[in-house]
């Protein structure tokens, strides 16, 4: 997955240091009870984040719901390296409590010609038997309209201070 912004990347990597920014991502992100976690600038000038997000269980799909008992809510970490020559990386994780699904990947987020991209790459590990595979088929799809839906969000917050 990319998400290719008309900002540079300290700018984007800046407003992921910012709690207003998160804040208001998690509010818009269409969930139904949102959290900032953690938010940490190390003193490398890396940056730890945490949240969590739940969607009712009334609002799941029906195949979803079938396989999963009450609200469903995602545990997100980002660990992102300093801005160095141009770049920053993260590793990525997602679990969601109560039930076998895991997410882990990795995030680059690098400059072009006209700004910054940041290239996910992730893995969804749903241990369900026999609809384990359609489940991550579901997922993969949300996470990639996710990266979209963040990466819009995103340019429109740092454009709106600049």
């Amino acid at each position: 997955m990319a998400a290719e912004y008309a900002c540079s990347v300290t700018e984007v990597f800046d407003a992921f240091a910012e709690k207003t920014y998160w804040l208001e991502r998690l509010e818009k992100s269409g969930c139904d009870a949102v959290s900032l976690d953690t938010l940490a600038v190390r003193d490398d000038g890396g940056l730890d984040i945490g949240t969590t997000q739940t969607v009712r269980f009334h609002r799941l799909p029906g195949f979803v719901s079938a396989l999963h008992s009450g609200d469903l809510t995602l545990v997100r970490e980002e660990i992102w390296t300093p801005v160095r020559d141009g770049r920053a990386r993260a590793v990525i994780s997602g679990a969601v409590p109560g039930a076998p699904v895991k997410v882990t990947g990795t995030a680059e987020l690098t400059g072009t010609p006209r700004g910054a991209r940041a290239d996910v790459r992730a893995t969804v590990a749903v241990k369900i038997p026999l609809v384990g595979g359609k489940v991550e088929e579901f997922i993969g799809g949300q996470l990639a309209e996710m990266v979209r839906l963040e990466e819009e969000f995103t340019s429109a917050w740092i454009n709106a201070r600049a």
